[in-house]
């Protein structure tokens, strides 16, 4: 089920709340593990673009690691990467031509398509990272499915938009983090993770999830496993 609209009232708040007690993450993103010079590509949510990532980026550069928006505009689904990825797998090719297999992270809607690339081009991708992706369930279980039909021009029920969302829920073919909020009031948190990938939780609402510090730590973290190789 979508969650409540309790919940999804509380987006707003919440987000004011995370950003005027950001202080209290200080010294822990101060100690977060350094980069290793790697590529990763951040790919946006829905209606975003690549300068809702900006707060990541510079985050990710601060670590030491080579940062880069998706460069397809807005994330309009299939209207944006092609439905069947063609156009965002060519940017990840590029990229990882320049830096060696890359680390995508993803933010909802950009977690399922970062996990589609994953699946078709394993050797473009060292992790998938996603955050607050619904990808291990319907997208029913969201409070914004019309806006996705509707932006994307896809339909869930669609035989091959059901296709390629069981492929992007099949386990992955590299190592790969899923970082989800059962107090998520856009998606429902449970649909965000899955066995068989390494699952953090995080308190947070789904408006900034991207920026919140619970994230970024966890986000950091998780890149940090090839770092130490492990």
């Amino acid at each position: 089920m979508a969650p409540p609209p309790a919940l999804l009232a509380s987006e707003f708040p919440r987000v004011a709340w995370m950003l005027a007690t950001r202080w209290r993450y200080r010294d822990a993103l101060d100690a977060v593990p350094a980069g290793n010079g790697g590529g990763v590509m951040v790919l946006p949510g829905l209606f975003d673009s690549d300068g809702s990532s900006l707060v990541l980026r510079r985050f990710l550069t601060r670590l030491g690691y080579r940062p880069h928006g998706w460069g397809l505009g807005r994330n309009l689904g299939a209207r944006s990467a092609d439905p069947d990825a063609a156009r965002l797998i060519a940017r990840v090719e590029a990229l990882a031509a320049d830096t060696g297999p890359v680390a995508l992270v993803g933010v909802s809607l950009g977690g399922l398509m970062a996990r589609l690339v994953a699946h078709r081009r394993p050797d473009l991708v060292s992790r998938v990272v996603t955050v607050s992706s619904p990808y291990a369930g319907s997208g029913k279980a969201t409070n914004v499915w019309r806006a996705f039909e509707w932006a994307t021009g896809e339909r869930l029920d669609d035989p091959a938009v059901l296709a390629r969302c069981e492929e992007i829920a099949a386990p992955l073919p590299v190592p790969a983090t899923a970082i989800w909020s059962r107090r998520d009031g856009i998606v429902n948190g449970h649909i965000c993770r899955d066995p068989s990938a390494d699952c953090v939780e995080v308190s947070s609402g789904h408006l900034g999830v991207h920026i919140h510090p619970e994230v970024l730590i966890a986000i950091a973290a998780a890149l940090a496993k090839d770092v130490r190789g492990h």
